[in-house]
């Protein structure tokens, strides 16, 4: 199911004014919007069509997303998109993993509890709308937004820049990732619960129980993901 970022949000999310940037950004909105497919090669004359961007600063952003793992430059076909593998999750799952184990401990101690209720009230919501009505296109954006709000959350709890920025281009794989769930109502539901449990040990300030909390979550999480591969 495509995540349809809205355009004027995707562009503002731009490292500056500099067409290659922009460039940059297009490609990643038709990517996560579904209007490339992953796996498929595009020319760079179709590229420049579908984001309005000169060849030139395409060519420079299209370095980029080849250097952040997300496309293959083929010099005489074209540019492919990554499909995500078993290799790309695993090794996703793993930097993840390394970043958030570090981080869910000083998250436990010292979030903020007004956060940590906007977190569990959101959570608990969408929850209950499943339960209620199943999942529908119009909970998919909410999803996604509790799963990222959460995870960031987790991350910024560091407070070292660094991190945040790697986690950004991490955070991009787990997009491409989820492009090709299979997603349902249980399995959803499953998710959105792990989510509670680590938020409720944050509440507590248990940071071994966050820990395992957030441990359950990928084991779980990884076995989601590679349900794509099957």
């Amino acid at each position: 199911m495509a995540n349809k970022v809205p355009r004027k949000a995707a562009l503002e999310t731009g490292k500056g004014n500099k067409l290659s940037d922009t460039a940059y950004v297009e490609v990643l909105e038709l990517l996560f919007g579904g209007g490339l497919r992953a796996g498929a090669i595009y020319s760079q004359r179709e590229l420049v069509e579908m984001t309005g961007v000169p060849v030139a600063p395409l060519r420079d952003a299209l370095h980029v997303l080849e250097a952040e793992g997300l496309v293959i430059i083929h010099p005489r076909t074209g540019i492919e998109i990554i499909k995500p593998g078993m290799e790309l999750i695993g090794s996703t799952y793993q930097f993840r993993g390394i970043l958030e184990r570090a981080a869910v401990r000083v998250f436990a101690e010292t979030a903020d509890a007004a956060e940590l209720d906007e977190l569990e009230r959101r959570h608990r919501k969408v929850i209950g709308s499943i339960e209620a009505d199943g999942l529908s296109d119009g909970l998919t954006a909410e999803i996604d937004e509790l799963e990222t709000m959460l995870h960031y959350a987790i991350v910024r709890s560091l407070a070292n820049p660094l991190i945040e920025t790697a986690y950004k281009r991490i955070h991009n794989y787990f997009r491409l990732i989820r492009l090709y769930r299979k997603i349902s109502s249980p399995l959803v539901l499953q998710s959105l619960n792990e989510h509670l449990q680590i938020i409720n040990a944050c509440k507590a300030k248990d940071p071994n129980a966050a820990m395992a909390a957030l441990e359950n979550h990928f084991s779980a999480a990884v076995q989601r993901s590679l349900g794509i591969l099957r």
